[in-house]
């Protein structure tokens, strides 16, 4: 294609810089957050390097305490043979990382619908046409459901299921006494 270019894309710290602001309604009340997700960031992440230039200190990125307390208190941890297998595939990745935060969230006996053009909203950047998005994201569901067997949903022309399931691995608990072993 002669005379036209690609977009330039570069490694910018734009979502380090940005304000989330996030409004959650549960039917009885609604609530708005503004955060930040990244305090502090070393510039030197994002400037190219040179290949004779020496790295003088490390690149460092501090989270803000709220967004780092709410990874922590909503972290779902992700097996880890699965998300190796998904490599090759980001929607994959985004499928798989998604459902495993989603559906254990859902009240049991309340299944969660959500239709097709919201699902290309949230996880269908790069098709332009819903009808593509459709097809390749049910084949990529095929394929995380085998990464994720105790993912329950079903999928339609209209759109998705959802319904609750277990986390893909569920906490180990251990029980950690202080007297000593007889």
């Amino acid at each position: 294609m002669a005379g036209k270019s690609a977009p330039s894309r570069t490694n910018s710290p734009l979502l380090s810089a940005a304000t989330i602001r996030l409004a959650v309604t549960d039917g009885q009340r609604a609530v708005q957050v503004n955060t930040q997700i990244v305090m502090a960031f070393d510039l030197c992440l994002w400037f190219p390097k040179k290949v004779n230039q020496r790295v003088l200190w490390s690149s460092t990125m501090r989270l803000s305490r709220d967004y780092f307390d709410s990874l922590a208190h909503h972290a779902v941890p992700l097996d880890e043979r699965a998300v190796a297998a998904l490599a090759h595939s980001a929607m994959g990745l985004d499928v798989y990382t998604w459902l495993a935060q989603r559906l254990h969230r859902i009240p049991d006996g309340k299944p969660q619908f959500i239709p097709w053009p919201a699902l290309h909203e949230q996880l269908g950047q790069g098709y332009a046409e819903l009808r593509f998005f459709r097809r390749a994201f049910r084949k990529v569901l095929k394929t995380v459901q085998t990464q994720y067997p105790a993912a329950r949903f079903e999928a339609d022309r209209r759109g998705m299921l959802l319904r609750n399931s277990l986390p893909p691995i569920t906490q180990l608990l251990i029980l950690v006494s202080n007297k000593p072993s007889s």
